[in-house]
């Protein structure tokens, strides 16, 4: 079972799992498969808050890679509420 935070919201597990079966992506070609239904500013608004807790990671030019923690909360073997915000 997976836990999330209060930060979180349903698509931010479409982006990880997106991320997941590829090796790094951006907001746009999230967009653009369908598998994320969301526009592509809104993607990479969610992909910034989840770079900020450390669950992908920015690579530069718009393009992120899951973690090894955004892999653990995918597995159910992590409690996003523990998670803390680079930015706090």
């Amino acid at each position: 079972m997976r836990y999330s935070a209060d930060w979180m919201t349903i698509d931010d597990e479409r982006i990880l799992e997106f991320l997941l079966g590829s090796e790094t992506s951006t907001p746009k070609k999230m967009a653009d498969s369908g598998d994320v239904r969301f526009s592509r500013q809104y993607i990479g608004e969610r992909c910034r808050k989840l770079a900020d807790y450390g669950m992908v990671q920015h690579l530069g030019n718009g393009v992120y890679r899951i973690t090894e923690v955004g892999e653990q909360y995918l597995a159910g073997e992590l409690d996003a509420r523990d998670l803390e915000s680079d930015s706090e």
